[in-house]
This record gives structure tokens, sequence and C-alpha cells, in this order.
């Protein structure tokens, strides 16, 4: 498959390690630290290319874009700086957690995640931790995005709260009820765990969290996953080699089965002959020249890092899905830069971690088994709280003799409190988030996971309190500041932000993927309808 460098033996598990390991499948940040530039060679010339519409980014906001587009009968050249990670029954595709090496992360050469200690040859691996003040902000590095490593909870907030989270869009909610969402899970085959899977001995600690959650003030729920279940009860059958049912998917799903992007809106978008996908293009910065086209400048790299060639790309609409930090780090280095004049003022704020926090539960009194199988297929829901909240139960990968730990997630809505500033000295824009912002909502999760304890026996752990993460940045270009409903960039025909980056801090207690998805299709229909032949 992807050549890659073999890490260092991994050391004994420590406490530290366990906890780290037990943090939603190696969610729990260990120190990460920043990105390495890609080295550059010096090639003879630039490659210029002209094209009617880019995309930059293959995630649930570049997925919908390029497929739209084409059905459109619109050409697209789809940027993505990662590599394209194909799987398939018994595939070793993805490094396991217990064995990382440096395909678990983005051109670093140390672990960035579950309190390993291993050091390797920087490759383009699947996460980059981007460090900034008071929040590190982990994102997805690959041809689908952070469908890749995600585990795949695909939850629609109510009405009420995503009126609370993105109030500017609240008159699209019934629209996007109407017919976005259910477009979403229709795409991505969203379905609940089976009663067999669920009842099969890997889902003890599943069935366990289920069985405590309303004791603890908790309605419980199962969780809508883009899985198919065939996958998982191989595994179950012994016709597979473990993943599911081990959780061990932080990094990806080996055996295949799993509806990320790649394989539903990317494939279908390619199927029309109209999409190129291009995997480890980088891009560096874009500009508007004299003719206000769009310019990218574009480096791509091998999986070292090492420049290879340059591209100047000219093209007519631009369609930023970099994911929140990749989409706003571009706009704030063309805004500090001059290389787009006018740019709202807005771009690099409203930023914010979706509420993210991710507890260890060590040692309850119930019978959790000796694996923990996954995708986090369990949750429950606090009707009572005063800050809209969530709770989901998601498998650890590694297990230690004599200590049982569960991960259990909380998020909710919070402010898009979180800014980003331009660096001249490394030519990026750095984020900075008041530790503050989200004290109260945290100060709500961290007493529902004691009321789990004392419902369910053992002691909770914060994870999260020396190293603030989130695998689920939003904002940065904020929806009603920054970009109007449909993801047009205010007085900048032709550009459009339609990921993450253009909905301020939260997503209604729910984690993001599916109304980033639900929006990007919402837009792409007025966009077809509305610009189509007309900016582009």
């Amino acid at each position: 498959m992807h050549q890659h460098t073999s890490p260092h033996p991994t050391p004994a598990l420590s406490r530290r390690g366990l906890l780290g390991a037990g943090a939603l499948g190696a969610v729990a940040l260990a120190g990460a630290g920043r990105t390495r530039a890609a080295a550059a060679s010096t090639p003879a010339a630039v490659t210029e290319l002209r094209e009617r519409a880019v995309v930059v980014g293959t995630g649930f906001g570049g997925g919908v874009t390029a497929l739209r587009l084409a059905q459109a009968g619109v050409s697209s050249l789809v940027l993505e700086r990662g590599l394209r990670w194909r799987t398939g029954p018994n595939s070793t595709t993805f490094c396991r957690f217990a064995n990382m090496d440096n395909r678990s992360a983005w051109l670093t050469d140390h672990a960035i995640v579950g309190g390993g200690s291993q050091t390797w040859t920087p490759y383009t691996g699947v996460l980059e931790a981007v460090v900034g003040n008071g929040m590190t902000a982990m994102c997805g590095a690959a041809v689908g995005g952070g469908s890749i490593m995600y585990h795949g909870m695909t939850l629609q907030p109510t009405k009420a709260d995503f009126a609370t989270s993105i109030p500017q869009a609240a008159a699209l909610y019934d629209d996007l009820n109407l017919w976005a969402y259910p477009t979403v899970s229709r795409m991505l085959g969203i379905s609940t765990v089976p009663y067999d899977v669920l009842a099969s001995d890997p889902y003890k600690s599943s069935r366990l969290f289920q069985d405590i959650a309303p004791r603890a003030g908790l309605t419980p729920f199962k969780v809508p996953l883009p899985i198919d279940w065939a996958y998982v009860r191989g595994e179950l059958e012994g016709l597979y080699d473990p993943t599911y049912t081990t959780s061990d998917i932080a990094f990806g799903v080996d055996n295949g089965g799993k509806h990320s992007i790649d394989v539903t809106y990317l494939a279908q978008a390619e199927s029309t002959g109209l999409v190129q996908v291009a995997p480890l293009h980088v891009v560096r910065d874009l500009a508007m020249d004299a003719n206000k086209k769009w310019v990218l400048s574009v480096d791509r790299i091998d999986t070292g890092g090492v420049v290879q060639e340059k591209i100047r790309i000219t093209a007519d609409a631009v369609f930023l899905n970099a994911g929140s930090p990749g989409t706003t780090r571009l706009l704030v280095k063309s805004r500090a830069k001059n290389l787009i004049p006018d740019l709202p003022d807005a771009i690099g704020t409203g930023w914010g971690n979706n509420g993210d926090r991710i507890w260890a539960w060590i040692n309850p009194s119930g019978d959790a088994g000796t694996q923990q199988g996954g995708p986090a297929c369990v949750g429950g829901r606090d009707p009572n709280s005063s800050i809209p909240l969530t709770v989901v139960h998601a498998g650890s990968p590694i297990q230690q003799t004599g200590v049982t730990a569960l991960t259990v997630v909380g998020f909710g809505i919070v402010d898009g409190a979180g800014t980003w500033a331009y660096d001249a000295t490394t030519d990026d824009a750095v984020l900075t988030w008041p530790t503050d912002t989200d004290a109260e909502l945290q100060a709500l999760i961290a007493a529902k996971m004691q009321d789990i304890a004392t419902a369910g026996g053992g002691i909770m752990i914060d994870t999260n309190a020396q190293a603030p993460s989130t695998w689920h940045s939003l904002g940065g270009v904020p929806t009603g500041d920054a970009v109007d409903l449909t993801g047009r960039v205010l007085g900048h025909q032709g550009l459009y932000v339609l990921d993450g980056a253009r909905i301020p801090g939260s997503t209604g207690a729910c984690n993001p993927s599916m109304t980033i998805a639900a929006l990007a299709e919402h837009s792409m229909r007025t966009i077809v309808q509305q610009d189509l032949g007309r900016v582009f």
C-alpha cells in the first residue's frame, strides 16, 4: 500500500498512556508540536492552469460541492493536500493505535495523539495538530477529509438548538430538515447499531453505558452512523481482522464498510468524468488578479513534504472546503498580505471548539468486557441542562490488565469566541481561544460525568484538563459577517466557503459533519440555480 517508515516499538502503557488510549480511540492530545513546513525544491518554472471551478478540500463540504457541480455539468479541479487511502477486508491501509507510525500524522516526526513517544520520518499522514493559544485543533488530511478518521456520529440538531448555535441561519432549518439532512443521510447510508451487534461481547461497554445513562439523568439514544454493519459482523465471525470491534479506527477503518466521503460523494462525482481529484496538492495562497479572477498558488508535494512542482491556477470560481482551520488560515493570509482586497473584517473570528471534552471513565462497577467495540454507537442527552449538551460513549482501542477505561465524550453549544491572527514569521495564521469561553458548558459536562460515575461506579478523569483540544473545529469565516447564507464571501463574486468555517462555534450539541454537509447541499442548490452561467 503506502510506503512508510516503521516506528520504534511502543513502550509499555503508563497511566498517562492508558488515559490517552482510552480517549475516543486516540483523541487525547499528547503535546503535539507544530507541523513541519514542506521542504522546498527549486522547480525551474511554474505550471500554469486555467479552470472554471476549483474546490479546495475533500471533506463534507468539498465532497458535496464537487458532486453537485458535476451534476450541473460543471467541470472542476478538486485539490487535496493528503493522500487517497484505499481500504478493503483485512487491508493494512492505516496504522493501529498500539503501534502508531508515520501514517498517523501530517508531516511531523513524532506521535501527536495518545501519549505515545514514537518518532519517525515525517510523512503525509492522516492527522494534523494545529497548535494554538489555549486550544489545539485536530484536522484531517486525506482524500475524504475528516470523514476518514472520524467515528461517524451523524447527528442532526433540533430546530431550537440549531437556531441557538447558528442564529444567522435559523430560517434555513425547515428546508434543511425537509430535504438536505435526509439527502445527506441517504448519501452516507446512515443507520444505527443493529441489535445483534450491540448484543455481542465486544459491545458490553456500550450496553453498560446505555444501562447507566438514565440513572445519570440522560436520555439514551443510538448514534446514527455511516457503517455497513456486514463488515462488523464479519469481524465478529472471525472473517476479518478486528478493527471495528476493537474501536481501532482513530486513523481510519482498514476493513472498509465505512461510507466516508471518498467512497460516496466523491466517488459519484468522479464517475461523471467532470471531476479531477488531485491529492498531495497544498494551496499556499489565494489571490485576486487584475481581471478579478481567482489565483491559487499550489505546491504539489511528495509524501515527505518536498515540493515537486509549483502550480498557479486561475479560476472563475473557488470553493473553499479545507476545514475550519484550513479555510480560515488561507483567508486570513490573503487579507493580511493584501492578496484579495477588501475581504470582510470578520474573517478570522467566530471560531469555536463545539464544546468538545473527552473523559476517561475508570473502573466502573459493571462488566465492560475485555475489548470495546465501535464506532461510538450509544449516547445520551440531558433534557434538563441549561446549555444543550450531548454525551457519547466511544470504545477505547487499548486495554490494560486490571484497569477498565471507557471513553466518554461531551460536547454542546458554545460561543464562537476564538480568533485567528496572521503571523508573518511563519506566513500562517494562529488561533487564540479564550479559555473561559466554554467554562459554563464544561462545568455542566463535568457534573454530568460525575453523575455517570456516581450511578455506575468508578471515577471520571478529564483527559483534556491540561491540554484542551478539539476534533470539531468550527468558524473563522462566520455566516452573516463574512459570508452570506449561501456561503458567498461578502463583496467577492465567485468565492465561496461551504465547510465548517462558516459555522460560528458549534452545531447544536451535535458533532458537525451532518450539518456541514446539509448546509453545503442547501447552498449548492442555490448556487447552481443563481450563480451558474452568471458568476462562473
